[in-house]
């Protein structure tokens, strides 16, 4: 199957120009691809995957992407699907985020041997001289062709209007088009369906400075099945630097995706053959959630390393329990299928709450005890309010009587049981609020 194909077949084409001779284009010779990133920032996140993974698939057909960092670009800033202007960046900033872009970008694309480039708009942009510029490039731009873009529009429309500065985005994203035609024969541009305006810019462009034949795809705006934005959370953003977002978190995020979006994420954000992504269409329970577990795994891998992946997932199994992925689920795969169907520790196991929950993870949050507070025992619902599992003491025995309340992974089943030093484990005792909600009780030395 095609590039053209596989990137249909897999929800990533929104819009495309010239359909036909795109594809017959792209099947009978190899060619060079480019999508421009913006360095507004030193990470890039959840949101920038579509177009990450579109040039994966570019790459594993034959094709050379080009990744193109917004050097020159960013420092007037984009106005598509924004309402008012970009902060202004500096030099500094912007290099200091391509440098990290670059980082994120290699562990998914090839660059050696020119088997991928990343490059930067900067090189040819700053340089520029303002009349040849407008004498050579600008003058073959309309102004009321290009007011009538959306991204145009709609910031004329806002508060704060369109900027001079802004108005020029489109004609210098032309140009980086027009450049990478020059200079790397690069006749494909992708991105966001809020760039179709800027893309097609390009192709005219091309068409007329040079009586070239360029083409655009544009990706859809990738949103759940709740509505909400691709990539965020309560939290804010999901990024792909460690730093920010870790590969555990990163893991978790994956993990509790809607059982609506599994098999259209399985298809967008891992490398799996459609073949098995369609065969999980019909799971539901224990098996979609192995699923899940085969997407966060696959998607965690991509982004941070098979390592980092494996130990997210341990993680999960610690801290949540359930069942290995069934060998017949997805199984390309790498995942770990030899994994303990669930791990339950009770108050008379001999293993530790460390062997449970893995004392590595900074996200678990702790409270510390002494001994003296434990000598009559503290009521259980008491407890899940100190630890602020439970906002008010009320809530707290609301939670136990609803069967929600958890010590070292036994239902409570009483608010009145009270917790004593035999309870704990190597001076650690772990408290659950509902399926997610943990902490760590510890007994200080």
């Amino acid at each position: 199957m095609g590039v053209y194909n596989t990137l249909m077949e897999r929800g990533f084409i929104e819009q495309a120009t010239h359909d036909s001779e795109l594809r017959k284009y792209l099947e009978e010779q190899k060619t060079t691809c480019y999508i421009g990133f913006d360095p507004t920032a030193s990470s890039l996140h959840v949101g920038s995957l579509v177009p990450i993974m579109s040039l994966v698939h570019m790459q594993r057909h034959g094709h050379r992407p080009i990744a193109l960092v917004g050097g020159g670009t960013g420092l007037i800033g984009d106005p598509s699907g924004k309402t008012e202007m970009r902060k202004m960046l500096t030099s500094k900033d912007i290099d200091k985020n391509a440098t990290g872009l670059k980082q994120q970008l290699s562990r998914f694309l090839d660059f050696s041997d020119d088997k991928a480039l990343l490059l930067n708009n900067a090189d040819w942009l700053v340089s520029l001289s303002y009349i040849p510029f407008l004498r050579d490039i600008g003058r073959y731009f309309a102004v009321n062709r290009m007011i009538k873009t959306e991204s145009c529009r709609l910031r004329l429309e806002s508060e704060e209007g369109l900027s001079f500065i802004e108005f020029n985005y489109m004609v210098l994203q032309a140009y980086d088009f027009l450049e990478l035609y020059n200079t790397h024969n690069c006749r494909l541009q992708m991105g966001g369906n809020d760039q179709w305006g800027n893309i097609v810019a390009g192709i005219d462009l091309i068409r007329r400075k040079q009586r070239g034949t360029s083409f655009g795809i544009t990706f859809p705006l990738i949103t759940t099945a709740g509505s909400a934005k691709m990539g965020k959370t309560a939290k804010g953003a999901v990024w792909l630097d460690a730093d920010r977002t870790t590969p555990y978190e990163y893991y978790q995020f994956w993990r509790d995706t809607d059982d609506r979006d599994v098999m259209r994420f399985l298809a967008l954000f891992t490398l799996l053959p459609m073949s098995e992504i369609k065969e999980i269409e019909s799971l539901q329970g224990a098996d979609l959630n192995s699923a899940k577990a085969v997407l966060a795994f696959e998607a965690t891998f991509l982004a941070h390393g098979k390592e980092e992946a494996i130990a997210a997932y341990r993680d999960a199994l610690k801290r949540f329990g359930g069942r290995s992925v069934p060998d017949g689920i997805l199984t390309s795969s790498t995942i770990p299928r030899d994994e303990p169907s669930s791990i339950n520790v009770s108050v008379t196991d001999s293993i530790g709450i460390s062997d449970y929950v893995d004392a590595t993870v900074e996200s678990m949050p702790h409270t510390d005890i002494t001994k003296n507070d434990l000598e009559k025992g503290i009521p259980a619902f008491k407890l899940f309010h100190t630890t602020g599992l439970a906002k008010s003491r009320s809530a707290a025995r609301r939670l136990i009587e609803q069967g929600g309340a958890y010590v070292n992974g036994n239902r409570l089943e009483s608010y009145e049981i009270l917790i004593k030093k035999n309870d704990f484990n190597d001076r650690e005792l772990l408290l659950r609020a509902g399926k997610k909600r943990y902490h760590k009780v510890v007994i200080k030395k």
